[in-house]
């Protein structure tokens, strides 16, 4: 059985400091503990502790740290963007008129033979909404040392992740901060995987400099790239 923990007074100052240290050992940063503190069944780790539970680690192919979601996507293989329509809807995926457009854009040019490690900036890593506009979000992401992603990051991004593994990340988007492409009505698009709206979208949204965006999405930078051609001895 689960055993009930006493009040806040019944815990001593070195039991408080002991249990803090081993956070700092064991690579907590205060966000970790906010976390900690707000998650709904934190009474489960107590069964842990006494043996009627065990805890199963699921594996995920991406981190999260201070904000930041980090994770490699598969190398590109030339798919153009008419492909990643037919591609995607066989998979299940919805795409939006407007995605369909800048998919069939002579501006949308995939690459071959490159890995992008990618670095997705959490909205909240911003206070205000009037603050995380389209060009504050790119002078943050300059300030990272972080590049412009091809648009055909978001295709990947879409593909590569369940609605559920953007839920675990605490998003409902993640747009490709690609240079905007236009859509058939002039708009200065950007790519967006979400699941928002019914999920499984590949959708877009404005990218102009001044248009203001939701905390509850992300928005994808590329850390660095490898060509797999150039290693080709």
């Amino acid at each position: 059985m689960c055993q009930k923990g006493g009040d806040m007074s019944s815990y001593s100052e070195g039991q408080t400091h002991q249990l803090m240290e081993r956070f700092e050992a064991e690579g907590f940063t205060p966000d970790d503990i906010t976390r900690l503190g707000q998650f709904k069944n934190l009474s489960k780790f107590r069964c842990v502790l006494y043996g009627t539970h065990e805890i199963k680690l699921i594996e995920r192919c991406w981190r999260e740290q201070d904000g930041v979601i980090y994770f490699s996507l598969p190398p590109t293989d030339g798919t153009t963007g008419p492909q990643w329509i037919k591609r995607l809807e066989k998979k299940g995926f919805r795409l939006s008129k407007w995605a369909k457009d800048v998919l069939s854009s002579p501006d949308f040019k995939p690459t071959n033979g490159i890995i992008s490690n990618i670095a997705v900036l959490k909205g909240m890593l911003w206070n205000y909404d009037s603050d995380r506009t389209t060009k504050n979000i790119r002078a943050e992401a300059d300030r990272r040392n972080l590049i412009k992603p091809n648009a055909e990051v978001a295709c990947l991004i879409r593909e590569m992740f369940s609605d559920k593994e953007l839920e675990a990340m605490g998003l409902l988007w993640i747009v490709a901060m690609h240079d905007p492409i236009k859509d058939s009505c002039g708009g200065p698009d950007l790519l967006r995987a979400g699941r928002d709206g019914g999920g499984r979208w590949l959708g877009t949204a404005y990218g102009g400099p001044d248009d203001e965006w939701s905390r509850h999405g992300g928005f994808a930078f590329v850390a660095s790239q490898v060509s797999t051609q150039d290693s080709v001895s």
